[in-house]
C-alpha cells in the first residue's frame, strides 16, 4: 500500500459499509461519495455465507481498485477459525489500504493480523469491557492508524442502556481519544447512526464525535455520508476566524497576540490550524 494510499485512510471523513456478500452493492457503495468503503465479512455475513462474500471479494478486487476509493476489509474475530480464513483471503489482495479487526480486545490478537498483513493499516474496533481494558496496548500496537468505536457492540456486551446523547458512553469515547493522542494516531472513528432516515440525529452523533476531537464516522447507509461530510465541514465564521488567528501569528512572529480582545498563543494556533485541516477535507 502506497503511502499516498495510507495518507488518505487517515484522513476520511466516511467509512460505508457493505455487506461482503452483496457483490451487486460494491460498486453502489464506492460511488457513494464515501471517502472509505469497508467490505464487511463480519456481522453484515450470515454464519452460512461467510465462504460465497469471500468468495465475491475476491472476484471483485480488481474491478473494485480500479474506482479510486481505498477500500478496507472487516474481518471476523482475530483468533478465531472464522477471522483465519480471512486473513487468508485479504494477504491474497494486492492493494488493500486496510483491515478493520473486531471486537479487539488484546495486542496479541491484532499481532496476528500484523503477522500475516505486515504492510496493512489496522484498525482496531473497541467494542467490549476487555477492549476497554486494554485500550492503551492496543492503540500502542504495531501498524495501527485509527481507533474504531463499536458502541452497538459495546453497550450488548456491558449491559450498558443509552439515554439522549449517550452519556454512558461518553467514558469509552474519552478514553480513545486520549489513546489517539498519547500515540500519535489518526482521528478516531465513531460507530454507526442506525436511524437510517433520521438526518437531525445523524447531525447531533457526528458533531457529538467532533467535539470528542473524532475526525470520522461508521455509515451504514449511502444516503449518510452528504450529511456526515457536512456536519464535520466548519461553518465559514469558524474558517474566517481561524485563517485570522494564523495572519496575526505570522505578523506577530509566533509571540502571543491580542485578537478581537483574546490572547493568542500557541494553543489557539494549533487549534485553528486543526480547523482548517479540517475545512480543507471539504473541498
Amino acid at each position: 500500500m502506497s503511502s499516498s494510499a495510507s495518507l488518505t485512510l487517515a484522513t476520511a471523513r466516511s467509512f460505508l459499509f457493505v455487506p461482503g456478500n452483496r457483490p451487486e452493492r460494491f460498486e453502489k457503495a464506492m460511488r457513494s461519495g464515501a471517502d472509505a468503503v469497508v467490505l464487511d465479512l463480519e456481522d453484515a455475513v450470515g454464519l452460512s455465507d461467510k465462504t460465497a462474500a469471500r468468495d465475491a471479494v475476491r472476484q471483485a478486487w480488481p474491478r473494485l481498485q480500479g474506482l479510486g476509493v481505498p477500500l478496507v476489509l472487516r474481518m471476523n474475530a482475530a483468533g478465531q477459525a472464522l477471522g483465519a480464513q480471512d486473513l487468508r483471503l485479504l494477504a491474497q489482495l494486492d492493494g488493500l489500504d486496510g483491515v478493520m479487526v473486531p471486537k479487539a480486545e488484546s495486542a496479541q490478537q491484532l499481532a496476528q493480523v500484523q503477522a500475516a498483513l505486515p504492510a496493512v493499516p489496522v484498525l482496531p474496533l473497541i467494542e467490549s469491557a476487555a477492549g476497554y481494558g486494554a485500550l492503551a496496548a492496543i492503540a500502542a500496537a504495531r501498524n495501527v492508524l485509527r481507533l474504531v468505536i463499536g458502541h452497538i457492540d459495546f453497550m450488548a456486551d456491558t449491559g450498558l442502556q443509552c439515554s439522549e446523547g449517550e452519556p454512558e458512553l461518553a467514558p469509552l469515547r474519552f478514553a480513545v481519544a486520549m489513546a489517539t493522542r498519547a500515540n500519535a494516531l489518526a482521528p478516531a472513528i465513531d460507530g454507526v447512526t442506525v436511524a437510517i432516515h433520521d438526518d437531525e440525529q445523524l447531525r447531533r452523533d457526528t458533531r457529538q464525535a467532533l467535539r470528542y476531537g473524532f475526525g470520522a464516522k461508521l455509515c451504514i447507509h449511502p444516503r449518510q455520508i452528504a450529511i456526515v461530510h457536512q456536519a464535520m465541514a466548519p461553518v465559514a465564521a469558524d474558517v474566517a476566524w481561524a485563517q485570522r488567528v494564523l495572519e496575526a501569528d505570522a505578523r506577530s512572529g509566533g509571540a502571543a497576540v491580542q485578537l478581537d480582545g483574546r490572547m493568542v498563543d500557541l494553543p489557539v494556533v494549533l487549534q485553528a490550524r486543526r480547523l482548517l485541516a479540517r475545512a480543507a477535507l471539504g473541498r
